[in-house]
């Protein structure tokens, strides 16, 4: 049995799957520098946190490679050509390197822990996550989800995860491509505070989108945990495959997730690992079989969400 095999079990005995909580915001919470998403400084500390959230008791653990693509390499330079005369070495090959170290750094936790915990390769929106009106358009998107999707396959991950898509068109094209992939695929959406898609679009169509092209999850993330429910029970009513959240806590203090920018979630109020987890009994209740902690959360969330789901 592969580890997704067990996981798929679980959600089809409606066994509440665990994700694992933040890598990039709790990574730069502990000092790590954000370039290349740390894994050129620091893999040995990505490694241990994806170890710590397997003692935690996740069940599904991610890759450090949210937003990790070509184009935040790129997009400084005017065009590829620019990138080529003045960039440094290996410009053009980074984030492809970096994706299969990242994956190097999950498996490495896993194997070194003894456990079948299955490994979810995270595709995000080419552009910033907050920003949908940024979105490529479709052909460019299929193309370059479709290279990511490939990267990972290659990397041996159990599944693909679309982390906080922002609008229907991309995450049609992004699972699409990593449905070509052959690897499962979960599908989830950030939320607007009007309880939309981020781009206005209803929720429900982006899951009917992705439902059509054969992915087998959908869930919503990024949201504040108060507005969790709503998401869980519009998809609900969206669709019959397994739904899922996991719901960020604190405010995002800008500027940016690219190069020497920090990501960081302040001002978590009183959001603690034994509140939220109370909290997600009700995203259980309302029919979520995948729950996890998104920005701001840490193994100590995933320990309180085991210890109560």
């Amino acid at each position: 049995m592969t580890p997704y095999d067990r996981i798929r079990r679980q959600l089809d005995d409606n066994t509440a799957v665990l994700l694992d909580g933040a890598i990039g915001s709790e990574l730069v919470r502990r000092g790590i520098r954000w370039r290349g998403h740390g894994l050129r400084t620091d893999p040995d500390q990505v490694q241990a946190l994806h170890a710590e959230y397997i003692a935690a008791g996740a069940d599904v653990i991610r890759t450090n490679t949210f937003q990790l693509n070509d184009r935040i390499y790129l997009n400084v330079f005017r065009d590829p050509d620019h990138r080529r005369h003045i960039g440094a070495p290996g410009l053009e090959t980074r984030a492809h390197d970096l994706t299969f170290r990242a994956v190097e750094m999950a498996v490495a936790a896993r194997d070194e822990s003894g456990t079948d915990v299955a490994i979810a390769g995270v595709m995000a929106p080419l552009e910033h996550c907050f920003r949908p009106d940024l979105a490529p358009d479709d052909s460019t998107a299929l193309k370059q989800h479709g290279e990511i999707a490939d990267w990972f396959s290659q990397a041996g991950v159990d599944l693909l995860l679309l982390e906080s898509m922002n609008n229907v068109g991309e995450a049609r094209m992004a699972a699409e491509a990593a449905v070509s992939s052959g690897l499962p695929v979960w599908v989830s959406f950030i939320m607007g505070p009007e309880g939309a898609i981020l781009s206005g679009e209803p929720l429900a169509d982006g899951v009917r989108a992705v439902d059509a092209l054969g992915v087998e999850a959908v869930l919503v993330n990024c949201v504040p945990p108060e507005d969790t429910a709503h998401g869980v029970e519009q998809l609900r009513m969206a669709t019959s495959l397994p739904v899922g959240a996991f719901a960020q806590v604190g405010r995002f203090d800008p500027p940016s997730w690219k190069f020497e920018f920090h990501p960081r979630f302040t001002d978590s109020g009183d959001w603690s690992p034994e509140k939220y987890a109370e909290k997600a009994q009700g995203w259980r209740g309302a029919g979520a079989r995948i729950i996890g902690g998104c920005c701001g959360t840490d193994p100590n969330y995933i320990r309180a969400l085991r210890e109560i789901l």
